[in-house]
Parts: structure tokens; sequence; C-alpha cells
């Protein structure tokens, strides 16, 4: 059997145009062997500058969207990406861009499994305080679903363009197939399990949502009725809903999403419903 743990195979230094000036993260391409099946797995880590491994520091883990790998938030230009990697070296944190299973996740067991462990050796070679996820799409309904199976490990969650319910969701249903192992109609309770939707008891933790309401690829629906759930049960989320909107976040949006998990959720629900 192999030796299970961190191989850092290779590093390197890329300077991001972004809104924090000349900072940047230093990003590594970390392999490691899954302990679910003893394959080669892989994620991206993003040290800040002028990293103090002696100093606690805060977590930011981000989930890439259907058909992208683990360099989608660490290199993308796009808007959510972006957004993400500044938070990330605004705020002194960690940065990790997992595969989770790669191009076609959707946070199935295995992804699953990947994800607590890299939490878990993380946190045994770094002095972690707090541990956030975020994502786009795929990675957004990742996330939810995560925070869902593993409440406490997540201290603040934001989905962008996600999905809540994979009972409801009829997109990308062969891959999700391929990763949950079943049909909906042959095993309906691993898609329940896989949906926040359903266990909003859960979800204790600052959440919050992107969505847009002309977006067919990943319909808000589910989205807009747990935030309103956990309203009704008094963890308000931030529910950024953009009526004219499609299937994506722009970089104002998502810089909100991700500055409002890192404090407790305020006693009035922070709704922006906008065109």
């Amino acid at each position: 059997m192999r030796k299970r743990g961190f191989l850092v195979i290779g590093w390197m230094v890329w300077s991001a145009f972004n809104a924090i000036g000349e900072n940047a993260l230093e990003l590594r391409d970390v392999q490691f062997t899954a302990a679910v099946d003893e394959t080669t797995q892989a994620y991206v880590l993003g040290l800040p500058q002028d990293f103090d491994p002696a100093q606690e520091h805060d977590t930011l883990i981000a989930l890439h969207g259907h058909g992208s790998d683990r360099w989608q938030f660490a290199k993308d230009p796009r808007d959510e990406c972006r957004a993400t990697r500044d938070f990330a070296i605004q705020h002194g944190m960690l940065f990790v861009s997992p595969d989770y299973r790669a191009k076609t996740s959707w946070m199935g067991p295995k992804a699953e499994a990947d994800l607590v462990q890299i939490i878990g050796d993380l946190k045994k070679q770094y002095r972690i305080r707090h541990v956030f996820l975020c994502g786009g799409s795929m990675g957004g309904s990742s996330a939810l679903t995560f925070t869902a199976l593993h409440p406490d490990l997540i201290h603040g969650v934001a989905a962008m363009n996600g999905t809540a319910n994979h009972l409801e969701y009829d997109q990308f249903q062969d891959a999700i197939r391929e990763s949950f192992g079943k049909t909906k109609q042959e095993a309906p309770l691993e898609y329940k399990n896989r949906s926040a939707e359903y266990w909003p008891e859960r979800f204790t933790m600052p959440v919050a949502f992107t969505a847009g309401g002309k977006d067919t690829l990943v319909p808000p629906h589910s989205v807009l009725r747990l935030a309103a759930i956990l309203t009704k049960l008094g963890r308000p989320p931030l529910m950024l809903y953009r009526a004219e909107g499609g299937h994506s976040t722009t970089y104002e949006d998502a810089k909100a999403a991700l500055e409002f998990i890192l404090t407790p959720s305020p006693a009035t629900p922070p709704s922006t419903t906008a065109p």
C-alpha cells in the first residue's frame, strides 16, 4: 500500500491581475493518495505572501464547475474566480482548489471523501482556524452538498449559481449518475442526502447564494426556497438574486457573498433582488 499524505510535485508563483495591487498567491500543485480508493488525486494550494506557518490562518476552498478542474478558480479570469482569489489574498487565507474527482464531480461519495481528507491533512500541516467553502455552478451545488453532509467542518458557505435539490435537477444526469453511482430513480435517498434543501437544520453557519432568474442551466428555484427556509428558521442567508441574470455571477456579487460568510448572519434577511 502506498504511503498516504502530501506530495508536492510542483510549485509556481502566479501574479494575477486583481484588485489587491501587487499581492498574489503562491500556487502549488499538490498530489495525494486518496484514502477511499488509493488513487492519485490533486488540488491547488495557494499561500498568501509572507506566509507564516506559525500563525493561524483561515482557509477558503473553491470548487470548480462542470467540465473544468482544479485550475479554474486558481487561474480563470472570469469574475467569480477572480473575486475568490482576491478575497483570499485580502484576508490572508490559504486558498485551496481541489479537483474533487475533476470535470464531472457533482460531489459524489469519492469526491466527498477526498475533500474530507484534504481538510484533515491541511489541519495536520498548518494551523487552520476556520474553513470556508465556495463554488460556482457544479461547484456551488457541491459546496451546498458537502456542507449539508459535513456541517461540522465548514464555518461558512457561498454557493454561486448552484442547485440545492438533486431530486428536482434534470441537467447533466449522465455525469451525476456516474458520480452518485445510480440514477435518482434507482437511489432516491442518495440524491436526497446530497440535496441541501432537505437539510436546512444543518446550515447553522453563515450562508450566501447568488442566482439568476434567467439561468436555465442551473435554475434558481431550489436555492431561493432554501434561503426562505433558513430565514424562517432565524438564520437568514445573503441571497443575491438577479431577476435578469443568467448562469454567472458578477465580481461584485461574488465578493459580497464571500464577505458575508466571514461574519455571523444578521437578525434580518439581507436579501438583494435586482434586475
